[in-house]
């Protein structure tokens, strides 16, 4: 029974602060998703552990659901302007359709996900063929991201790149850390982004035409509250 008074008070305090942070109209894309989810997470654990470390009763729970849902869905609602300012920022706005990758006219995608925002530059616009070396329209794009990075000194930046299958996986690993460092040198804003060339591992489409090839080469920049969000951007 104390268990589930634990729940139903980080439940309260969830719809409390989700109501502080959802507020429409501050940026493009309203749905707030990162702060709710950072609001609901932090709450049930804050909960939990305002109900184990205090008097173990429904009126710790609430506090610690409070304190918890506050510190998460702060952390969510940074999440969620950086993807906004971004998007601004890049000339773009934020898309989180799934097929979006699947259309060569989208040279930069701006994405929001449960606990990291991703920006997708296209290689077409990034680089020559079998070169590391950024175009200059694609430096000051990415220059643009830099700047603004300034701006959220916690979070914790990671760059991937890939490529298409057109030679052996060892060169195309070798080019696609490359261009991950490339891109990487330009946001040392808040200490090194963690890099990794991923070859053609994770092709978003097969391999199996010119146009597909075209699809899979790409720049991944990510955005993450933390290190212990961090993924493989490879798997």
């Amino acid at each position: 029974m104390k268990l589930h008074k634990t729940i139903v008070a980080s439940s309260v305090a969830l719809f409390m602060l989700a109501g502080c942070y959802n507020q429409p109209g501050l940026v493009e894309d309203g749905s707030y998703n990162r702060t709710k989810t950072g609001a609901a997470g932090g709450a049930v654990a804050g909960a939990m552990i305002g109900y184990n470390t205090g008097q173990r009763d429904a009126k710790s729970a609430i506090i610690g659901g409070l304190l918890g849902a506050a510190l998460g869905g702060a952390i969510g609602y940074s999440m969620d302007e950086q993807a906004n300012a971004m998007a601004r920022a890049l000339g773009t706005g934020v898309n989180n359709d799934p097929l979006a990758a699947l259309d060569p006219n989208n040279t930069i995608i701006v994405s929001k996900h449960p606990t990291y925002v991703k920006i997708m530059f296209r290689d077409r616009m990034m680089f020559a063929t079998n070169s590391a070396r950024l175009q200059p329209s694609a430096r000051y794009k990415v220059q643009k991201v830099g700047q603004l990075l300034a701006n959220y000194p916690q979070t914790v930046v990671g760059v991937a790149g890939f490529t298409d299958n057109t030679g052996s996986y060892n060169y195309n690993q070798r080019l696609s850390q490359k261009r991950a460092d490339t891109v990487a040198n330009l946001l040392t804003i808040n200490g090194r982004p963690y890099t990794k060339g991923c070859s053609y591992d994770k092709a978003i489409v097969p391999n199996n035409s010119a146009r597909n090839r075209a699809l899979n080469r790409r720049v991944e920049v990510y955005l993450y509250p933390n290190q212990s969000n961090m993924t493989d951007p490879c798997r």
